[in-house]
């Protein structure tokens, strides 16, 4: 009776894979954009997760973006037509992109619809969260390798979706927006719910030692 009990609580359905990986993009968007100095250290709260301290923006007008984006993403996750999410860093002045975070989906085409069911993949959130931490700490990190961003910077978050996605209205159609030139990548860690998984990069425009 135990491992049957076990067994049902690791089984991962589609809507909680979907709910761990949305809510993955929210703490990774809110570590980059503290840790690159998009908005200022003050206007962000600590919070606890993936057994870290987690940095979360207390600007309304951000937070508001970020849910009417991540409710969207969740969506298209659950119809298993996200392909990948991109965090564009630009500059204000020169409007140049210095970085380019890319987080990739691979789906299983198997997985369950909305009804939720559960799949016969197994994994236990401890795993799933460890995988996270790791991915989190290296955005964390990624101070210690990438240029200082010398001038004040915006972002964008690009979503690439199957061509047969509905979009809505609101939402915009934009190029790659890549790196022009002198372009270094660096890969992250991935993590994986066995429905979703999610690969890691990002690409920096390296500066001249001259």
């Amino acid at each position: 009776m135990a491992s049957t009990q076990q067994a049902t609580k690791n089984s991962i359905t589609l809507k909680g894979s979907t709910e761990i990986v949305s809510e993955f993009f929210g703490y990774a968007v809110n570590s980059i954009l503290f840790q690159r100095g998009i908005y200022p250290p003050e206007s962000f709260e600590r919070k606890h997760k993936y057994g870290l301290a987690m940095l979360v923006s207390t600007d309304e007008s951000l937070k508001a973006y970020l849910v009417n984006v991540l409710q969207q993403i969740n969506d298209w996750l659950m119809e298993k037509k996200l392909q990948k999410l991109v965090l564009v860093v630009t500059a204000v002045g020169s409007k140049e992109v210095l970085e380019r975070w890319v987080f990739n989906i691979e789906t299983d085409a198997d997985a369950s619809g909305a009804s939720g069911a559960a799949t016969r993949a197994e994994k236990s959130e401890k795993e799933i969260n460890q995988e996270i931490s790791a991915i989190i700490r290296q955005i964390t990190a990624s101070v210690t390798f990438l240029p200082l961003l010398e001038e004040a910077c915006t972002f964008d978050l690009l979503v690439y979706t199957n061509a047969d996605s509905s979009v809505p209205e609101a939402w915009e159609e934009s190029d790659p927006r890549y790196i022009a030139e002198n372009a270094e990548q660096v890969k992250l860690r991935s993590f994986s719910t066995s429905i979703h998984k999610v690969d890691g990069m990002v690409s920096y425009k390296s500066v001249d030692d001259d």
